[in-house]
């Protein structure tokens, strides 16, 4: 590896060591670890359309957000195409003949007064003052009417010097011309910057592209005296920032938060970087303040340029340093990245050593996650069926979802209430479900409320504003509850929420990118082409994320296509060209999939069979309420062939079915008051009366047929009573404490078993109820009234039982005056569904390339 004239040609040395550029990890150019600010798409898009005109010759408006920022006027303000054009240009425009330079120091100091033709003297900082810059040794090399050129923090060495020693000695010396590199100042906490009270022989040079991580931009300033800026604007070229600089320049120094983020990050993870290597045998580090470090070998095998060839090796780039003055092969720098990032540079470097123990890389468990360019985009479908396609392939695989926001829950065996989708997709890898795959739960209870549940358990009723508050302390337990099932398992499938690109969210989120980050996992995004609009929507999102945010999207994905997929051929092309990012699977619309659904968004859309009954099926209606809970409930009675199930939210739309079923209700409170808002009530109580129709309730159901529900406690309402529909001898208090259990039952009338469980705040009682089902430990648990046409049960999932469902759709056969079938006739069995599932989407999906990026090839 020879050396470079600068660090950060990673294309060079992605080239030279066989990887592709994203496999490189580049420690070799100083450039900001948090990425660019997130303003900065934004930025770069709003201003294409001015490429059509010339840049502003003058850069005006970036010279007034320049002279606003450093406290001048703009007539002392520079700007140019990087920090190192300025200093290029900047000692023809000072006239000077000699250039004093303290050594090592950024290489381009040299090249530029050479370039100008001046005499070069150099003045070496000794190793062994730890290369600090001593003012009175500089002093006494001053004769006047030269230019001295020092970087404030020092490249390569990190080191700063006291400003006020420097105000002085220009002041005692007003002939010399002292320039002040201060490119990477604005990562120094707490520096004395020579920009304020500057002395007017002074020129401090700023550099904006390394500490907003847009090296590619090119844009730096200086600030001067009126007439060195008037003598060097006219060695400029025309247009020397380009529209786009100017624009990003703009914003960059009005950004101040981003500033403060990043001084106190690399503070943290310098120290820490620092710390880690001189733990490494044959390292030394010099004390640095910017960063980056410079670090030297001592009586190993091999000089800097070898180590470096060894680190490339395993795609780590380090800046050998032998290049400059000052300093020899013994001497490279590193720069300070995320701590993931470098603790892998420290592993790398005692391996390449030979030396100490090097501890045992810790484990990372693969992973993928499926985020949605919106809400049911397909992306629970998706994950449930690569849970299965990896146990297919041989893996032991595991669901989790950071953040559920759902009605639809069960309860685990050990009493936790978690997500249905991923207590289905825990089924398609025929693992036990556990709340940590879903560590927190969102069940609204009104329209800016909700339950709170975390890791299985209810924690409160919070609005808006309480759980983002809250979200700190959740996020911690959303990553313990991965970090845990992650060392459990082979790999995991992690659903995201909505869409990233929820601009508003963003800033709380802990359930899409953050999500991802912190399981370092690559994202397939999901879009619903059978909406219309999935690939302006895929450019879309990724025009809104964050830089960060885009390196983790591995490709997209195209869901619920009808067609042939080689009509999309220009569409994939022209998303991959526009994105960078290539469509990894076209998934075809599946029908009738089979499996329960996440929310209740496929519910409301009407989604089940709205057709008249035929002569050989029955009817059953389900009211659709505004808090509905725990829809999938009803199902199993959609794979019955002689059951049409409709969904009624009008009066008007009940008409005289066999039986209709109120179902479960996460605010029955204020469910009672829609239903007779809207009329339902009246209606369900004329079928009732009416003695053809069977009238059934399901949990909120169930104490919505009741006589009142008492809330002493405010649970849903500010304490009142309200008068339910009086259609069962029952009363029902609502209580803080909620029930969850997993219940095995037997309903009495059919002698059958039934199984479920129980998701309730309510205790429920009454004279006159006849029990109707029992559970093992013999609390009755639902009843009927005297001649059987009006039951409820608390019992969830009460349908999933073959025999059960048979009996209850015969006996409203018989009461229509068909023939009883006896027998089962549709076995609500998911497996089949999960094995045409996982069979469809990997046929659409680009298996390999997905595993090799998950690192599992």
């Amino acid at each position: 590896m020879t050396a470079s004239r600068h660090g950060g040609n990673v294309w060079r040395w992605a080239s030279a060591s066989g990887r592709r550029l994203e496999e490189v990890l580049d420690f070799s150019a100083n450039i900001n670890p948090l990425g660019p600010p997130e303003w900065l798409r934004r930025v770069v898009s709003s201003n294409l359309s001015s490429l059509v005109h010339y840049p502003d010759p003058e850069a005006a408006a970036l010279v007034e957000a320049a002279a606003a920022r450093y406290g001048v006027c703009t007539a002392e303000v520079i700007v140019g195409n990087g920090s190192t054009e300025i200093l290029h240009l900047l000692p023809p425009a000072l006239q000077v003949t000699r250039a004093l330079l303290p050594v090592p120091s950024y290489s381009d100091y040299r090249r530029a007064a050479e370039a100008a033709g001046l005499e070069v003297e150099t003045m070496p900082l000794r190793e062994e003052d730890g290369f600090q810059l001593d003012s009175g040794a500089l002093e006494r090399r001053l004769r006047g009417g030269e230019m001295v050129l020092l970087g404030q923090p020092n490249n390569p060495t990190g080191r700063t010097f006291d400003a006020a020693d420097l105000r002085l000695l220009a002041a005692r010396w007003p002939k010399t011309l002292f320039v002040v590199d201060e490119a990477f100042a604005d990562f120094v906490g707490g520096l004395d910057r020579l920009s304020r009270r500057r002395p007017p022989n002074l020129v401090v040079v700023c550099s904006l592209t390394k500490f907003y991580a847009i090296p590619g931009l090119r844009l730096g300033c200086a600030l001067a005296d009126p007439e060195v800026v008037r003598r060097y604007q006219q060695l400029v070229p025309s247009w020397s920032v380009n529209t786009l600089a100017q624009a990003v320049g703009r914003e960059a120094l009005r950004d101040v938060e981003y500033a403060w983020r990043t001084v106190a990050f690399v503070k943290e993870q310098r120290e820490q970087l620092a710390a880690e290597m001189r733990g490494v045998p044959g390292l030394t580090v010099v004390p640095g303040e910017a960063n980056f470090l410079l670090v030297r070998l001592s009586g190993g095998p091999f000089d800097a340029p070898a180590l470096a060839r060894r680190t490339l090796r395993e795609g780590i780039l380090v800046r050998p340093c032998d290049d400059f003055d000052g300093l020899d092969a013994r001497f490279f720098r590193v720069a300070v990245r995320t701590p993931t990032e470098n603790a892998r540079l420290v592993e790398c470097l005692r391996a390449a050593l030979g030396v100490g123990h090097p501890r045992p890389p810790k484990r990372h468990t693969p992973a993928i996650m499926f985020q949605g360019t919106s809400s049911n985009a397909g992306k629970s479908v998706l994950a449930t069926a690569f849970c299965r396609i990896l146990l297919e392939d041989g893996y032991r695989a595991a669901p989790f979802k950071a953040q559920n926001m759902s009605l639809n829950s069960c309860v685990t065996r050990d009493g936790g209430e978690m997500g249905r989708a991923q207590v289905v997709q825990a089924q398609a890898c025929r693992i036990e479900p556990d709340v940590r795959m879903n560590p927190v739960l969102l069940k609204p209870n009104s329209d800016t409320g909700s339950q709170v549940i975390v890791l299985g358990k209810p924690v409160g009723n919070m609005e808006v504003g309480q759980y983002i508050r809250y979200k700190a302390e959740a996020v911690s337990r959303v990553r313990e509850a991965y970090d845990a099932l992650a060392a459990e398992f082979d790999v995991l499938v992690i659903e995201g929420a909505g869409s990233p690109a929820e601009v508003n969210l963003k800033r709380h989120d802990i359930v899409n990118m953050s999500m991802a980050r912190h399981a370092a996992s690559p994202v397939l995004l999901v879009g619903d082409i059978d909406r219309g609009g999935v690939f302006a929507s895929f450019v879309g999102t990724l025009e809104v994320m964050a830089e960060w945010e885009r390196a983790l999207v591995a490709g997209f994905i195209v869901n619920r296509f009808r067609g042939q997929p080689q009509l999309l051929k220009d569409a994939l092309e022209y998303t991959r060209l526009h994105t960078g990012r290539p469509v990894l699977g076209v998934v075809p619309y599946l029908q009738d999939l089979g499996l329960p659904e996440e929310d209740s968004v496929s519910f409301k859309e009407g989604a089940f069979d709205a057709s008249s009954p035929g002569r050989d099926s029955v009817e059953v209606a389900v009211v659709d309420l505004p808090h509905i809970s725990n829809f999938t409930d009803f199902d199993p009675l959609r794979v019955e062939p002689d059951v049409r199930l409709r969904i009624v939210r009008r009066p008007e739309d009940l008409d005289h079915p066999d039986a209709v079923i109120l179902p479960g209700s996460k605010n029955v409170v204020g469910d009672i008051a829609y239903l007779r808002a809207n009329g339902l009530a009246r209606k369900v109580m004329e079928l009732a009366a009416g003695g053809r129709t069977e009238v059934v309730g399901l949990c909120g159901g169930f104490q919505i047929l009741g006589r009142n529900i008492g809330d002493p406690h405010g649970i849903e309402s500010s304490g009142r009573v309200v008068e339910g529909l009086g259609l069962l001898p029952v009363e029902t208090v609502l209580a803080p404490e909620k029930t969850l259990r997993r219940v095995a039952a037997e309903h009495l009338d059919s002698r059958l078993p039934v199984k479920g469980y129980e998701i309730h705040h309510g205790v429920t009682r009454g004279q006159g109820l006849l029990p109707l089902v029992r559970r093992e430990d013999g609390e009755v648990i639902g009843g009927k009234s005297g001649d059987g046409r009006v039951w409820g049960s608390y019992l969830h999932g009460i349908f999933d039982a073959d025999a059960f469902r048979r009996w209850f759709v015969d006996r409203l056969r018989e009461r229509r005056g068909l023939k009883a079938l006896g027998e089962v006739r549709a076995p609500y069995d998911l497996e089949p569904a999960f094995e045409r599932l996982a069979s469809a989407v990997r046929a659409g999906l680009e298996l390999e390339e997905i595993y090799r990026r998950m690192g599992l090839r």
